[in-house]
């Protein structure tokens, strides 16, 4: 899964892939969101963890993996 999240105030935004299921990240981001955690903590198909305080996470956005098209759409 692809995963996007904006930080307020911040220029740009964080982004990285993950090996995690939609719903798992989905109720991490839920239960951030609803005060029950003071961070988001995920963790990217690379092993790394992101760690974002949930006052400053200004979206998320959660797509799939898609192949880049290469050449000319008629």
């Amino acid at each position: 899964m692809e995963i996007r999240i904006g930080i307020v105030n911040g220029a740009r935004e964080l982004s990285f892939e993950s090996n995690d299921q939609l719903a798992t990240i989905e109720a991490a981001v839920a239960a951030a969101l609803a005060g029950a955690q003071p961070y988001l903590k995920l963790e990217d198909d690379k092993g790394k963890s992101y760690l974002v305080p949930t006052a400053s996470i200004g979206f998320v956005e959660i797509g799939n993996d898609q192949a880049r098209r290469v050449g000319f759409v008629a």
